[in-house]
């Protein structure tokens, strides 16, 4: 489906800053749009405006940059109808494709082919009550699961649903503390609690600190 259009705020090329793909260079492509508002999002400029792109263009642009992985992200990519499109294209060009997506909408239908980074938000976040816990049961090794811990609160909670829900039984748990805060605190909760989850922190920031989330 060449003719698809997707609104589209940036594609850029950069390392990855987190999941377990930390490090490698990356094309990202950035959808427009998100139905939910985390009170510590950093990346509230792609809520709106952007530019509507055919797939074809789309496709295009990735290409100039002759990457091996992709990252498609937001905003929320799947609020746009033809995100599957898009996924499933990359896909098939050959690119090691991930979406990170906020766990609120249903990912059961993403390309398998895909790796899936699925957040899960905190109390902190204000939008714990927009998590799609059916979402669980169709992660695998393959996919990624995401806690943005804001305080000690969040650590109680998050650590709480691993067990409740046995996260790490599907895929592996990343832990990552909010940006600004001491990320010695998240690592000291996770080792005095013995804790099987991977703590991460944004590799981009540290990099380039506030720019434009690169």
């Amino acid at each position: 489906m060449l003719s698809a259009t997707l609104r589209i705020t940036e594609i850029f090329y950069s390392v990855q800053g987190e999941t377990s793909r930390v490090g490698l260079p990356t094309v990202f492509i950035r959808l427009t749009g998100c139905p939910l508002r985390c009170g510590y999002c950093d990346t509230a400029y792609a809520f709106h405006g952007g530019e509507t792109m055919s797939l074809e263009t789309i496709m295009a642009r990735v290409a100039e940059f002759h990457p091996h992985y992709v990252t498609v992200t937001g905003g929320e990519p799947l609020a746009q109808k033809h995100a599957h499109t898009l996924l499933n294209a990359l896909c098939d060009a050959g690119y090691d494709v991930s979406l990170e997506t906020s766990g609120a909408l249903d990912v059961s239908a993403v390309d398998k082919r895909v790796s899936r980074i699925v957040d899960i938000k905190t109390p902190g976040s204000g939008e714990v009550s927009k998590n799609r816990w059916e979402n669980i049961e169709h992660l695998t090794k393959h996919d990624e699961i995401k806690f943005v811990i804001t305080d000690e609160a969040d650590y109680v909670w998050a650590k709480q649903m691993l067990v409740e829900h046995q996260l790490n039984k599907n895929c592996p748990v990343l832990f990552s503390p909010i940006h600004g805060s001491d990320a010695r605190d998240l690592a000291e909760w996770i080792l005095r609690d013995r804790l099987p989850v991977r703590m991460q922190l944004q590799l981009h920031k540290i990099l380039w600190a506030e720019s434009a989330g690169r």
